[in-house]
């Protein structure tokens, strides 16, 4: 096993998760960060980071960092960190494509006595029962005895400055004893908040699953209050308010549930479940409601519409905000997009804009093209994102007298809303 001071990490993934976790380890070890996206790589070597995570002053002051789209980057290393994607497919299955295609390009670099750590949000088991036999596979060398694995799930949250990767603790494991405490020690030596040690691989993965699907859960139940309570005419920020004066009431807000987290992990655990013979009722049920929420609030949209004796077909509809949380321009499995697909479905005209978004991702993945700003008069105008932005926009520059305001955050003054989900 390398001494500590002759680690040389490997970073697999500069996306959300991958970037900060490697300017954090470059503090204290030479790391070798690997994306497959060549213009990813480019924008990083000039200090640009699009996900607004890294400030360009921070990229500039590292010294102990490369970026590359070659493989062979990898062949230096001795520790390798995957954080690649693991989203769901059209079925809502797991797509464990780019963790198995990251795996067996390690593997091809893989020397023994080398550690492979897993951050990707996965099912328990998935690390040893998965990625271990491509490791296998392509290195020609033997699981805890040639080489070794940990997982440490992620915990970033993405637009978030003071929840960032070195002051969120850490939940780290090994695939023996002895390396879970070399894993736990790596982590402890850049994260400000300390780590958790847990007892297995199978642990610590579980753990990851169980926190995003207990929010979404949380928000399915509120979101649920939200239909009930529209069919009551309640407004259901009112009813939050008064129910969280209870020092025990947990406040959650109704909304569209998005991301590459809460919006698609708890389908991992129901996989695994399901693959076992259980059926999670709890779990899938939550789901449901959330998945259904987009099409309730352009139902509702239309309806507001309605009593205001406006035309549904031709008539003008402002969205604000495409990406899947405020101030953060993340897009993906952004839920803004079945309130879109609904609303073009009425005949209506929907202009989306965010300053936030990249205008190409968004027309690359939602064949969508922003507005630069609100563009003449709007019959209705949607607020879907909370950014900062958009609560000093002037209202009365794009609306008429007549135009239905529609609050999903309920962040703009109640006086000036026709609705709040």
């Amino acid at each position: 096993m390398q001494p500590e001071s002759e680690k040389k990490i490997a970073v697999i993934g500069l996306g959300y998760v991958g970037l900060p976790l490697a300017v954090a380890f470059s503090r204290k070890y030479t790391v070798n960060g690997y994306d497959i996206n060549p213009q990813r790589i480019a924008e990083l070597n000039v200090n640009f980071d699009r996900t607004h995570e890294i400030p360009e002053q921070s990229l500039s002051q590292i010294t102990n960092l490369t970026f590359s789209n070659d493989q062979e980057i990898l062949a230096q290393c001795n520790v390798y960190i995957v954080t690649v994607p693991t989203p769901v497919d059209h079925h809502k299955k797991p797509n464990l494509v780019p963790l198995l295609t990251a795996s067996r390009t390690i593997g091809s670099f893989l020397k023994k006595g080398d550690i492979v750590i897993y951050e990707s949000t996965v099912y328990p088991g998935c690390t040893e029962e998965d990625c271990v036999p491509e490791l296998e596979k392509t290195s020609g060398l033997a699981y805890n005895v040639d080489f070794f694995c940990g997982y440490s799930p992620e915990r970033i949250n993405p637009g978030d400055k003071i929840n960032t990767f070195t002051s969120i603790k850490k939940v780290t494991s090994g695939s023996t004893p002895e390396i879970a405490k070399i894993v736990d020690n790596l982590y402890n030596s850049v994260i400000d908040a300390g780590t958790h040690l847990a007892s297995s691989i199978k642990v610590a993965e579980a753990s990851k699953a169980i926190e995003n699907a207990q929010r979404d859960i949380n928000i399915s139940f509120v979101n649920e209050l939200a239909l009930i309570f529209d069919r009551m005419d309640i407004d259901t920020s009112e009813v939050l308010e008064a129910a969280a004066t209870k020092w025990n009431f947990l406040k959650y807000n109704p909304g569209l549930v998005g991301g590459h987290c809460i919006g698609v992990d708890p389908y991992y655990l129901a996989y695994k479940a399901e693959s076992l013979g259980y059926h999670p009722q709890v779990i899938l049920s939550g789901r449901r409601v959330n998945d259904t929420m987009g099409i309730f609030v352009a139902n509702k949209l239309v309806k507001l519409l309605l009593k205001k004796g406006r035309k549904i077909e031709g008539s003008r509809v402002l969205i604000l905000g495409i990406t899947f949380k405020e101030n953060c321009p993340d897009i993906r499995n952004t839920r803004v997009i079945d309130v879109y697909r609904e609303l073009k479905d009425f005949g209506m005209r929907v202009d989306i804009f965010d300053p936030w978004a990249s205008r190409d991702q968004v027309k690359k993945e939602y064949n969508i093209t922003l507005v630069d700003q609100p563009n003449g008069m709007y019959d209705a105008v949607l607020l879907t994102v909370a950014h900062d932005a958009f609560q000093s926009l002037d209202f009365k520059g794009f609306i008429k007298p007549e135009s239905v305001i529609y609050d999903l955050k309920s962040v703009l003054p109640r006086e000036m809303v026709d609705a709040r989900l």
